[in-house]
């Protein structure tokens, strides 16, 4: 009687592997993804997409150009240009950003400003660096610089001299603030502040000596190119 029952049980247990084996097959082959008909292959969905990173601008270590137009506004104080209207303000410029926060620049441009007839002129030739806040597209900075200044101031005869028509190169220097706004990895639209002191000596047509600061504000708006 045991031996019948055994070959019973070992039937069932043959049996329910099989049936076990075949019902796999038909899930794999037959039966459809969600959302699917049977015999209808069914891609699977798609990876969830990975979030990419701001492009990367002005790498450390890459070249860019700038360049600036804007408006001077001269110092009036003590010795200043007292009387001379804002005039107009440019520079030109190389620089590398030597690190994620510092970059160093090389600048050459010119300001001015006259009062009718009299004229003051300044053509600064600076290196300098910028402390920068990283943004991927709007980058706050400071800086500061020092250079050699070229002035020229022609101011006719008047109550305090007999006329001046000289020229002085000085060393002078300044500080700035500004913004980038990066408009792609190469290009970005630049505001900046700057203002400079400079204080030349002058001569008038008999010899007198005028110390004139020649230093005071611009503001400008330029564009910034990496290389």
């Amino acid at each position: 009687m045991r031996k019948p029952l055994a070959l019973v049980l070992a039937g069932l247990f043959v049996a329910a592997t099989a049936a076990t084996a075949v019902a796999a097959e038909y899930d794999r082959y037959e039966r459809a993804p969600r959302g699917g008909s049977p015999g209808e292959y069914v891609p699977p969905p798609p990876r969830r997409q990975v979030y990419a990173p701001p492009p990367r601008h002005a790498q450390y270590g890459q070249p860019y150009f700038f360049a600036h137009l804007g408006i001077f506004d001269p110092n009036t104080d003590g010795d200043g240009l007292d009387g001379y209207d804002s005039g107009g303000n440019f520079d030109l410029g190389f620089g590398s950003r030597v690190s994620p926060l510092f970059a160093i620049d090389g600048t050459f441009g010119g300001y001015g400003a006259d009062r009718g007839s009299d004229e003051a002129t300044v053509v600064p030739l600076t290196i300098g660096g910028r402390l920068i806040i990283p943004h991927p597209f709007i980058e706050p900075y400071v800086g500061a610089g020092l250079g050699i200044y070229f002035s020229s101031l022609d101011e006719r005869p008047g109550a305090i001299s007999t006329g001046i028509d000289d020229s002085s190169a000085d060393f002078g220097g300044y500080l700035s603030v500004g913004l980038d706004m990066w408009l792609n990895p190469r290009v970005a639209l630049n505001f900046e502040g700057k203002y400079h002191w400079v204080e030349p000596s002058f001569e008038d047509s008999i010899g007198q000596e005028f110390d004139v600061n020649m230093g005071g504000w611009t503001a400008n708006l330029g564009v910034r190119v990496a290389f």
